[in-house]
């Protein structure tokens, strides 16, 4: 069969048909084009004629010519709509005019850096000119360092990399910076949350070095479609820049189905296994050859699906279907083999992390599947958008999971097709990001007391720090003393920089991936199966301090789950309301979670077939939280006994955490939610939702503006699930809010909406 009659198949049988929840379907759009800017370089027009590019999209045209006014820009645009050449020419227009001109291309993975080299080394070389394009990152060796430093006309590396290695180094890189015109910043909807704020600081470090050299570079940013990214890109970048978003590029028929798998015990609210089902319906495309992506949340799904599809279509690889996994923590060449096999067809299907959905290029594939709510609306799309060619019919299916916020987006579908998508929020100024990039910028030059890295507080974390013998004051000026370097003790995508090697005891102690160091507890414990590329190993030992586990090759028929105990204590209130007796507040609080046991899940049914428990080091993090207390006799008010009231309250906090992402707009890692029945700091019945985020980034302020919307649509949510007392669509199985949880809930959410103001 082809696309089309599966498409049809979809349609008309039963098994399928009865279980999809919406189906859009996007006519094709044609291309909008519009002429090359008069004065470009003929030489650069010329190559570019000669890939078949006789005219530009009109987005393309737009965008170069308010970069060569010297006007930041950010492009947003679709997937594969061209945006590469929305800075690749006019970058490479400058230096052709100016072979002093340097730039600097920051994406957020290496991969991405790699590919967006070779299409840019590919143009260069049809050009046939002399500009020198290198990748500076973690894997580049330390003879073709100096070269890069003095030569590179084009510098393409990532944050991390222009944190720790360039910006500390900056002496070094005297041409870079004297002669710096452009900085590309890509996928600038990447970087939300805790890595946006990082890089809002280290852009403000990287400005401070140039005007120290002379230089004021041009920003050439794009973007996903986000709420606010003009917004987003200001802050990061800490100036105004100009949005183009009109897309000119033409793309194919495209279907876009929301699956929500059939429940299999009405009572409880149990559906069949997304996992399974996403299995099925992969199969069904792959088992015909059509090259399809299967995205999962986690990386433990990604290596379940794998194993599923490996086994089911065993029996066909010698007829040319082949598939492959895709995740952080496999090693890059094996990451480069996979990303070759899909661009020249070689790999039929791939499951991957959301690593692949930034823009890697791995050719033009038909379908994708969408293992659960991926957390964003802009990364529901952004995955969608690794389906379809310009010119042919690409299908996506998001098959929902039983969780509450993929069943409240089943049973309200225009959150995914009508609702602009979320907003990327950063907090440039958390105290603790702040405090560090402070330190980094101080290595790199003495600090002025009449320098403002951020908004206020400069001078007062500066004589801080002065005070901690961090740094040392002398004049007006503050100074690096101390004998750490900073940059190496700040990641920027974490609370830790340490990441767990995993060696492989079967084979020598190779070395078969990574690790983070907050997820270790959870994947590495011992005695866990660890799964990478579909195959088992089971964890034989974890060296916490030396950061290594080792692991050995075992055949099982099960995988395992670990469970986290999570504590929370208040240091202080930022924010507060009174309603009456209860309260609502919003401040700074510290969480501790151990993983506590284990569980061994078997494969295909799920079931639970044994347990473990676990002694493991605390991990605490620093963060902020919203909180809601209640009257401390609000079981009395409500008419629920002792017994009835905790498991209500679980049910409570269960439903509020997981509906409160959609009113914040982030990912739902971001924020956790947990229950006291009598919480150390109010004294008093409090559910808390809590940002997933060292130091916080202004997601609990959101939710206290926010609150009104989120306890309404809690409420309505709760009250339309069609089970009996309470399920994983809802408030959380029967065992785990014990019996009259559900109706509990309701009750409390009544008296929540009752008492605020209107």
């Amino acid at each position: 069969m082809n696309l089309e009659q599966i498409i049809d198949l979809l349609k008309t049988d039963p098994n399928i048909s009865n279980n999809i929840s919406d189906w859009k379907t996007y006519p094709a759009q044609p291309a909008r084009f519009a002429e090359y800017p008069a004065d470009l370089d003929k030489r650069l027009v010329a190559a570019l004629r000669l890939r078949n590019i006789d005219k530009l999209y009109r987005h393309q045209a737009e965008a170069i010519e308010h970069v060569l006014k010297g006007e930041d820009v950010v492009v947003v645009t679709p997937t594969a709509s061209g945006k590469t050449l929305c800075y690749n020419i006019p970058v490479l227009d400058r230096i052709m005019r100016e072979p002093s001109a340097r730039a600097l291309y920051l994406f957020p993975t290496k991969a991405l850096s790699q590919d967006q080299l070779a299409e840019l080394y590919g143009l260069i070389q049809e050009i046939d000119v002399d500009i020198k394009t290198y990748t500076f990152d973690g894997d580049t060796p330390q003879t073709a360092r100096r070269l890069i430093r003095s030569a590179g006309h084009i510098v393409v590396t990532n944050p991390d990399m222009l944190h720790a290695g360039i910006l500390p180094h900056h002496t070094k890189w005297i041409k870079l910076f004297e002669n710096l015109e452009y900085v590309v910043i890509d996928e600038v909807h990447h970087y939300r949350g805790v890595f946006g704020s990082h890089l809002a600081n280290v852009i403000k470090r990287l400005l401070r070095i140039c005007r120290f050299y002379g230089s004021n570079p041009t920003f050439i940013c794009c973007s996903a479609t986000i709420a606010n990214p003009g917004e987003l890109t200001q802050r990061i970048i800490g100036r105004k820049v100009a949005l183009v978003d009109n897309n000119g590029a033409p793309s194919g028929e495209r279907h876009f189905i929301l699956y929500n798998p059939p429940v299999i015990n009405k009572q409880l609210g149990i559906r069949k296994s997304a996992v399974n089902e996403a299995s099925w319906l992969a199969s069904t495309f792959l088992k015909h050859k059509i090259q399809t992506i299967v995205f999962a949340h986690f990386r433990l799904y990604v290596e379940v699906l794998l194993t599923y599809l490996q086994r089911e279509l065993k029996g066909t690889f010698g007829r040319g279907i082949s598939i492959a996994g895709y995740r952080g923590g496999y090693l890059p060449n094996e990451r480069r083999r996979i990303e070759a096999g899909l661009r020249d067809g070689s790999i039929t299907g791939v499951v991957s992390t959301n690593a692949l959905e930034l823009g890697v290029d791995i050719g033009h594939l038909d379908v994708s599947i969408i293992v659960g709510y991926p957390g964003s609306i802009a990364s529901l799309w952004q995955q969608a958008g690794r389906a379809g060619r310009r010119s042919s019919t690409a299908v996506t299916i998001m098959v929902a999971n039983s969780t509450a916020i993929n069943q409240f987006l089943c049973a309200d579908s225009r959150y995914i097709f009508d609702r602009t998508p979320e907003s990327g929020i950063i907090d440039p100024d958390n105290l603790i990001i702040r405090t560090n990039h402070l330190k980094c910028a101080t290595f790199e030059l003495p600090f002025d007391k009449t320098e403002i890295l951020g908004d206020d507080g400069t001078n007062e974390i500066l004589d801080y720090l002065a005070e901690s013998n961090v740094i040392r004051e002398s004049g007006e000026r503050f100074h690096w003393s101390s004998e750490i370097y900073p940059a190496q003790q700040i990641s920027l995508r974490s609370a830790s920089p340490d990441n767990f090697v995993i060696l492989n005891e079967s084979k020598q102690s190779e070395v078969i991936g990574e690790v983070d160091y907050f997820s270790a507890p959870i994947f590495l414990h011992p005695e866990a199966i660890y799964l990478h590329a579909a195959n088992q190993y089971q964890v034989t030992g974890l060296d916490w301090e030396g950061k290594k586990a080792y692991v050995k090759e075992v055949e099982v028929d099960y995988y395992t789950d670990a469970e986290t105990k999570t504590d929370l204590k208040v240091l202080s209130v930022n924010n507060e309301t009174d309603f009456g007796d209860a309260s609502m507040q919003c401040g700074e609080v510290t969480v501790t979670n151990v993983t506590v046991l284990f569980k061994k899940i078997k494969f295909h049914t799920h079931e639970n077939v044994g347990s473990g428990l676990l002694n493991l080091p605390e991990l605490e993090m620093h963060t902020t939280a919203f909180w809601y207390a209640f009257p401390g006799d609000i079981a009395l008010r409500i008419g629920l006994d002792g017994a009835r009231f905790g498991g209500s309250l679980r049910g409570l906090a269960n439903i509020l955490g997981k509906i409160a992402p959609l009113w914040v707009m982030c990912d739902p890692r971001d924020l956790r939610s947990i229950s006291q029945v009598r919480a150390p700091f109010t004294e008093k019945p409090t559910v808390y939702i809590y940002e997933n985020i060292p130091g916080g980034v202004g997601l609990s302020e959101k939710l206290f503006g926010e609150y009104q919307r989120l306890f309404e649509s809690c409420r309505e949510h709760v009250k339309k699930c069609a089970c009996t007392d309470g399920c994983p669509t809802c408030i959380g199985p029967p065992m785990e809010v014990g019996e009259g949880g559900k109706e509990g809930v309701v009750r409390l959410l009544d008296y929540m909406l009752a008492v605020a103001p209107t």
